[in-house]
C-alpha cells in the first residue's frame, strides 16, 4: 500500500537518508498479535527508558490495558540514555527493553550503527507512518526546540520578529536556554544555525539593513549569531523546566524569551505559566526533530517491548486513545497519517521551524560545541 508522505515547507531534509536498520520480526495477523500479547504477560514486565516524563501516564494507561504486565519507566534525558545503552550493553547488562529517545544525530551512530538499538514498525501501523519516520528507527513523533515568549506580557504576538534582535542591548541577559554542553537537542538547535547560515545571514541584513560582517575566527553568519549570543549574556540553565518558569510565569512585567519545547504549552494553565512559540521570527524559529522509539538488542522482555512499541503508538479511535493522549498536544506532531492535528497547534506546513538532517547535524556539532566552548 502506497503512504502518502508527510507534507511540509520546512526546508531540512526527512529522515529517509538515515536507513539501514533491522526490523524486528513482528506479528501481523490477528492471532500473531494475540500470541505476543499472552508472551508478554508470561515475561511480565517491561522498562523503557524514556526523554520524557509523559511516560508515567503512558504506564498507567498500559498497565490499565495489560494488567498482566508491570511497565517500569525511567525519566532519562536522550544523552544520559546513549551513554547509558552504551555502557550497559558493553558490560553485558541487560536493564531495559524499550529506548523512548531523540538527539537524533547521536542515535544512529552511537546505538543504531553497533547494533545496540533496532527499530521495530507495529504491522497495524506500518501503512500509517510515512517511510521517511520507519528507519533507521520508528518515530514516534516530531518534537520542537522553539523560541518561546510569554504571551500574557505581549498579548499582541511575540517581542522580537527576528532572531537577531536576541544580540541588541534590549535583549543582554534576557534569553534562556539549557546548556547546550549538557542537552544534545539545544546542541543541535546551535548546529542548525549554522547550518542555515545563508538564511542567517539575510535575516541580518533585514535586521540592520547592512550585510553582516564576520568575527575573527568565525566561518559564517549561524556562528555569528551564537557568539553574538554569547557576548550578550545568554542565560544557560539546567533544565527545560527551568526555561520555561523564567519565559511563561505569569505575572511578569518584562519576561525573557527562551528556547524550549513548543508542546510545553500543555501544562501551561497547571504550572501557572503563559507559554507561546514565535513561529512568526524570521528566518525561523527553531527546529523540529524525531523521537524515536526502539528496542534494545538484549532486551530481557522482547514480546512486552513490541507490545509497548505497538501500544504507544495509539488505537483506532480518532485521537489514538490514552496511549497517545500524553502526546496529542500542540506542539508535538505525531508520525500517523490518520490522526488529525491538534486543534490548537500551528499546522504543521505552516510551522516554520526547520527540520534537522541528522547526518549533516551530526557532522557539525562538534565544531558548534568547541565554539561554544571557546566562547564561554
Amino acid at each position: 500500500m502506497h503512504k502518502k508522505p508527510m507534507q511540509s515547507r520546512v526546508a531540512r531534509t526527512g529522515l529517509a537518508a538515515l536507513a539501514g536498520s533491522l526490523l524486528l520480526a513482528a506479528p501481523a495477523t490477528a492471532d500473531e498479535m494475540a500470541e505476543m500479547v499472552a508472551a508478554a504477560q508470561a515475561e511480565g514486565q517491561v522498562t523503557v527508558y524514556s526523554f520524557t516524563s509523559r511516560i508515567f501516564r503512558v504506564e498507567t494507561a498500559f498497565e490499565a490495558a495489560y494488567p498482566g504486565i508491570d511497565l517500569v519507566p525511567f525519566d532519562i534525558s536522550s544523552t544520559e540514555q546513549i551513554a547509558r545503552i552504551q555502557a550497559e550493553l558493553e558490560a553485558g547488562i541487560a536493564s531495559a527493553d524499550v529506548a523512548y529517545l531523540a538527539d537524533a544525530p547521536v542515535v544512529v551512530e552511537a546505538l543504531v550503527d553497533p547494533g545496540y538499538l533496532t527499530g521495530y514498525v507495529p504491522p497495524a501501523f506500518a501503512a500509517r507512518i510515512p517511510d521517511e519516520f520507519e528507519q533507521p528507527l520508528m518515530a514516534h513523533r516530531l518534537s520542537t526546540k522553539v523560541l518561546m515568549y510569554n504571551e500574557e506580557a505581549n498579548p499582541d504576538g511575540p517581542p522580537v520578529m527576528n532572531l537577531w534582535e536576541l544580540t541588541t542591548p534590549d535583549w543582554t541577559g534576557r534569553v534562556v536556554m539549557v546548556d547546550p554542553s549538557t542537552r544534545g537537542d539545544y546542541l543541535d538547535l546551535l548546529t542548525e544555525l549554522t547550518l542555515q547560515s545563508d538564511a542567517m545571514a539575510d535575516a541580518y541584513e533585514q535586521a540592520f539593513g547592512m550585510a553582516i560582517s564576520l568575527d575573527d575566527g568565525i566561518n559564517n553568519a549561524g556562528e555569528q549569531f551564537i557568539a553574538d549570543l554569547l557576548a550578550n549574556d545568554v542565560v544557560f540553565v539546567s533544565s527545560t523546566d527551568d526555561v520555561n518558569v523564567a519565559v511563561g510565569a505569569v505575572g511578569q512585567a518584562n519576561p525573557p524569551v527562551g528556547f524550549t519545547s513548543y508542546s510545553d504549552r500543555r501544562d501551561n494553565e497547571e504550572e501557572g505559566w503563559a507559554l507561546q512559540v514565535a513561529n512568526a521570527v524570521m528566518p525561523s524559529p527553531g527546529i523540529v526533530y524525531p523521537a524515536y522509539l526502539g528496542i534494545l538488542s538484549n532486551a530481557p522482555n522482547p514480546n512486552a517491548a513490541q507490545l509497548l512499541i505497538t501500544f504507544m503508538m495509539g488505537d483506532d479511535s480518532e485521537t489514538g486513545g490514552s496511549a497517545l493522549a500524553p502526546f496529542y498536544v500542540a506542539g508535538d506532531y505525531l508520525t500517523r497519517t490518520d490522526i488529525p492535528p491538534h486543534p490548537d497547534a500551528i499546522p504543521f506546513d505552516a510551522f516554520r521551524a526547520w527540520r534537522i538532517a541528522p547526518e549533516a547535524t551530526r557532522e557539525a556539532r562538534q565544531d558548534v560545541a568547541d565554539l561554544v566552548l571557546s566562547l564561554q
